[in-house]
């Protein structure tokens, strides 16, 4: 029971800090696209070869965080197996490229800050996973065992490994819908996401994502029923009604507290009981037991004495 209070004060504090520090226009739910398969052949190539250039730039960037210690084939094995989930730290490269019509190609242009999160870099991510596949621990083991240059790894990731630079990308065709434009992230929201990212699978932190004020004011348990009230209104009720949950919490784990006291002084009742009744019928039968060796035993004095 503590360790489950502890996990729900983490979260509120975590969810009370995002509604109070990001505005509802920076965090508010934004729809995901899907990723668009049909594009992943035209930029296949171009995802490898920035794949091998972000492989290349974290294991540096460890060894360097570590130093003077030497990385281990388990931490290049783990940057690996995150460089192509979004919902890895290694994987925020993703977020800075955008997909730009060339002409008869599509070209990865990479821009100055994160962006939203659609079809586009769910499209890369796919590409990415695709280009990497179950190739994650060769080419943890070639950084680690060959320390290659950048020029290397493309070769071995792209061409030898993986294939994926191994043929020209075909033509874009002139009748496709263009994706949606690139839309730059605030610098609050990219770091709220981190820091986020940052705590995943840590005890009392389950999968989190952004929500406005509103959704988190119209949340179970939270917040008021009105959900038109004015921001000064919700920033004002929100830490009153959090101290309500709070006591709730408190309040249904006394609750308990007193089921399982009740419980275990029924089941104690009710195990004394049982070990009277038993305890009375073993003293019976071993009294009846006694009283008929004596019986026994007295009958042959009996029949001797007449």
């Amino acid at each position: 029971m503590a360790k489950f209070d502890k996990a729900v004060v983490f979260l509120l504090t975590v969810v009370l800090m995002i509604s109070l520090w990001l505005p509802i226009s920076e965090c508010s739910k934004k729809p995901v696209g899907a990723a668009r398969k049909e594009d992943i052949p035209y930029i296949k190539c171009q995802v490898c070869e920035k794949l091998a250039l972000q492989l290349y730039q974290q294991v540096q960037a460890k060894q360097a965080e570590i130093s003077p210690k030497k990385i281990s084939e388990y931490q290049i094995i783990e940057i690996s197996e995150n460089v192509c989930n979004l919902k890895k730290q290694e994987a925020d490269w993703i977020l800075k490229i955008d997909i730009v019509e060339q002409g008869d190609r599509l070209e990865l242009v990479e821009q100055d800050s994160e962006g939203q999160c659609n079809s586009e870099c769910k499209t890369i991510e796919r590409a990415c996973q695709e280009v990497m596949g179950y190739s994650d621990t060769d080419v943890a083991e070639y950084l680690y065992k060959k320390k290659p240059q950048i020029d290397s790894l493309v070769k071995y990731l792209c061409e030898d490994l993986t294939g994926a630079c191994s043929t020209k990308p075909p033509k874009v065709p002139k009748d496709r819908i263009p994706g949606e434009p690139f839309v730059p992230k605030s610098s609050k929201e990219a770091e709220m996401e981190r820091m986020l990212k940052s705590m995943e699978g840590m005890p009392g932190a389950p999968g989190m994502k952004m929500y406005s004020r509103e959704d988190l004011m119209n949340m179970k348990n939270f917040g008021d029923e009105d959900a038109d009230d004015e921001d000064d209104d919700d920033e004002t009720q929100f830490p009153s009604n959090l101290g309500k949950v709070l006591k709730e919490k408190e309040s249904q784990k006394k609750e308990w507290k007193q089921r399982i006291t009740k419980a275990v002084m029924n089941a104690g009742e009710t195990v004394k009981t049982r070990a009277n009744k038993v305890s009375d019928g073993i003293r019976r039968w071993w009294k009846a037991k006694k009283a008929a060796v004596l019986k026994k035993n007295q009958s042959p004095a009996r029949e001797n004495s007449s």
